[in-house]
Formats: C-alpha cells, structure tokens, sequence
C-alpha cells in the first residue's frame, strides 16, 4: 500500500509541476483561465452589438398553453455552452457526442481510443475550444489541488441519518463547503463587477473538484464503511471511481461517458436553469449549484433514472414468477397494463427531444462493445424495439423515444452498482460542469437578475 501511495503522490507532483509551470509562461501550455480571460473582451463586445443592433427583434411569442404549460417551447435565454435540437439532439459547443468522441482526448490519450475525459469536455463547454491532452492534463492536475473538503464537512456528513436521500445530503455536503467561496468573500470585500468573473471561476473550479468526495463520502457512508480512498494518478473520473470503491477499466471508462453525457442539455432544463437564476442574484457558485442539485432531485427530472431501473426490474421479476418469457408480445402487455393504470413508463418521451436521445445511443453503443450478453441489457434492447410503438398507439405522448434514463442504471447495475438511489447523485456531480460553466459567462457577460413576469388568471 505505501508503495502505491508513494507512486501516486509522484505522479501528482509531476503534473503539479506541469501546472505551476504553465501558470509562469515556462511551458508552452495555455491555462483555462489564461485562454477564459483571452476571449472575454469579444464576447462582451459582440454581447454589446446584439444588443444595440438587434435589441428590439422579436424572437418568439407566447400562448396561453405555453404559460401555463411550464412555459415549454418559450425562447427566453441565451445559454452559451449547448443547444437542444428537437430532431438532432444534444450539441456541446457545436459538437454532437460521436463528434466529442471522436476529437476529445481520452485517458490513453489517443482520440478515439476510449471515452472523453470528463476534463476534456469542461473545457469545451468553458471556452468552446478543443482542447489538447497537455491542457487537460494541467486541468486535472488543479482540480486534484482542490479537492480537499473544510475539515467540518466529512463531520457534518457522517453525522446525517443514513436513510436521508442521497440528493439530500449531496445538497448539504456542498452547501457546507460554501465557507470556501472566494466569490462570497470578495462580493463582501467590495470586489468590482469587472472582476466577478475571476471570482466566479476560482469557486466554480473548486465546487467541481470538491464534489466526487462529497459525493463519495455519502455512498461509502450509506452503503459500505464509509472510507474514501482517493488515487490522483488518475483522471477526474477514474479518481471518482476509486472514491466510490470501483477499481475496473470497464466502470471507469463507464464513468468518463456518464460524466461527459450528463453535463449539459441548454440552459432550459430544472437543474441549469435554477443555477443560472439562483446564480443571477449573485448567489456565489456554490449556493446556486445547491439550487440545481434540489431541482436535479426531483422525480420529473434527474430523479428518473432510478425509476427506470426499478420499472424494468419490477417486469423482469413478474415475469419471472409468472413464468413468463421476455419478449416484445409479453413487454407490450406489460406496458398496457401500466399504461392503463394511470401510470407512466419511465425513461421514454422529452421536454425538446422529438427523436431517440443521443445520449441514450451512446450507452447502448457503450453497452454492445463491453456488456453485448447482459440480461438487463438485452431486456432494455427488447423495450427499445416495442415501446415507441405503444406508446405511439396511446396518442398521449408527443415523444416516444428513450431518454437518457432508460440506459444508465443498466450499465450501472451490470458493474454491480446496484444503489439505485444514489444513482442522482452521479448525474449531479455531471451536471454541475455545464450549469457552472454557463455560470461563468453570466458574471463574465454581466447579465441581470433574471424577473420574468407574471400574469393572473384573469389577466
């Protein structure tokens, strides 16, 4: 063990001087923050031309349903790092997944060669540029130098009962290390508005390398004994897998692609937006990021994918101790029979999407390359094959195609991460990198309170 301890603190300790380095111009690799800083300027002038010359353009109008209908379909915000496509699909920055795939650098360091490091992709949705493998490595490098937690959080944690949901106690780890916020103390130090930015980026950084452990520190907790064991050899992701207890090439790379997939999905979805508003008060990074890990927790949005699983196994067991056999005939009956309880099928239909998810693609892809003959697997293949014509036939859904919640908890259970209600948590610690790196911009742009307005009933 000291051996591997000793081998690990090398390897930080050289990317740590690969970061230093880089920070004082001795190397020729760009920091995030040098290439952040180098773009601001543009962006507020291009900002500052939108609106003098297109200020007064009108973009969308509003009906009576889209108002009281969760206001779906309204376009009312400027969301830099992704677009939402209704018949394509996620873009981050411009790029589709099989697009990041292919061009953003992977753990080998070869693209193309294994998912893209969670790392790569903070940086794209950052700055909109792709990034090369030496400027990932400097950013994993600093996030590991910020990983530690305030010594009263891991205290708090384990103080909590261990039947509190998971999401909870996620929202209470990170809220307690607020007593970090560089941005809270500066706002209070009288920092001017030019600088909210630089502020905003030192607590966004440090909410995204403090989360795993916060996050790692509940499952251990809940589940097991509640040791983290960290290994900063590795990427963000494959250091978040030996937090949890994980050590399998297979879970990591499983990791990389669930963090990447889960980032962002435009700035209209609960999680995003609620940062982004609670973030418009100038809330600092760590208090708006509480928001939308309370809104992520909601059944109606991250929430789903542990009902997904449970859906599907709640089939595979009835049928089971029917004796009945798994196929499309059987999956339609079953699907009626809920459907005409009243109840919904989880894991199926959007808000925007009117096609399959490409987020679902990609874990099925994942799945045919590394668990083809896994029984849940070939199950959630089956429902893939019948449902959108089920619920095409039941007219009451305007997309009948798979989610991205109907594939993760399969190819999480496969590795025998079986806590199905802890699975939130992981897309809460994705999630964080886009809504945050939105959030940057906000304070970078200067961009308001958000105060839509109201109307009565009867107005």
């Amino acid at each position: 063990m000291a051996h591997l301890i000793a081998s690990s603190a090398k390897s930080f300790a050289k990317k740590a001087v690969v970061l230093q380095s880089s920070f004082h111009g001795v190397r020729g690799v760009t920091t995030l923050a040098e290439t952040l800083e180098a773009q601001i300027p543009s962006k507020r002038e291009k900002l500052t031309a939108l609106k003098k010359n297109h200020g007064d353009k009108v973009i969308g109008e509003v009906t009576v349903d889209q108002c009281i209908g969760g206001a779906r379909g309204v376009k009312c915000m400027m969301w830099e790092t992704s677009n939402l496509d209704p018949e394509e699909g996620i873009r981050f920055r411009g790029l589709t997944i099989p697009d990041c795939q292919a061009v953003l650098p992977t753990y080998s360091g070869v693209k193309g060669d294994g998912e893209p490091l969670l790392e790569s992709i903070f940086w794209l949705l950052l700055t909109g540029e792709v990034p090369t493998k030496e400027q990932v490595d400097t950013l994993t490098a600093e996030l590991h130098s910020r990983g530690d937690l305030p010594g009263h959080v891991v205290p708090l944690l384990n103080s909590l009962p261990k039947d509190m949901h998971p999401m909870s106690q996620f929202a209470i780890g990170l809220q307690a290390c607020q007593t970090e916020s560089k941005f809270a103390r500066g706002y209070a130090d009288g920092m001017p508005k030019t600088d909210y930015h630089k502020y905003a980026l030192e607590d966004i950084l440090d909410v995204v390398a403090k989360m795993p452990e916060v996050a790692a520190t509940i499952y251990r907790n809940v589940y097991f004994d509640g040791v983290v064991t960290k290994d900063t050899s590795l990427d963000y992701s494959g250091n978040f897998a030996r937090m949890l207890g994980y050590d399998d090439h297979g879970f990591d790379e499983l990791m990389r692609l669930y963090m990447c997939i889960h980032t962002d999905h435009e700035g209209g979805n609960a999680s995003a937006h609620t940062t982004r508003l609670v973030g418009s008060t100038l809330s600092d990074p760590y208090t708006s990021y509480v928001g939308g890990l309370n809104a992520l927790a909601g059944p109606l949005h991250g929430l789903a994918n542990q009902e997904v699983l449970k859906w599907i196994q709640d089939l595979s067991n009835k049928f089971e101790s029917e004796g009945k056999e798994v196929n499309a005939d059987t999956i339609k009956e079953y699907a009626w029979e809920t459907l005409n309880a009243k109840k919904v099928i989880p894991g199926f239909g959007h808000a925007v999407l009117r096609k399959t998810d490409p987020r679902y693609t990609c874990q099925r892809e994942f799945a045919l390359k590394h668990l083809p003959d896994d029984k849940l697997f070939k199950l959630v293949d089956t429902i893939y094959q019948v449902m959108p014509g089920v619920l095409t036939e039941h007219g009451k859904v305007k997309n009948p195609y798979p989610n991205v919640d109907s594939h993760s908890g399969v190819l999480l259970w496969h590795y025998g991460f079986t806590q199905y209600q802890y699975y939130t948590v992981l897309f809460g610690v994705s999630r964080g990198v886009g809504a945050l790196s939105q959030l940057f911009w906000d304070r970078a742009l200067g961009l308001p309170l958000e105060r839509p307005k109201s109307v009565t009933p009867d107005w």
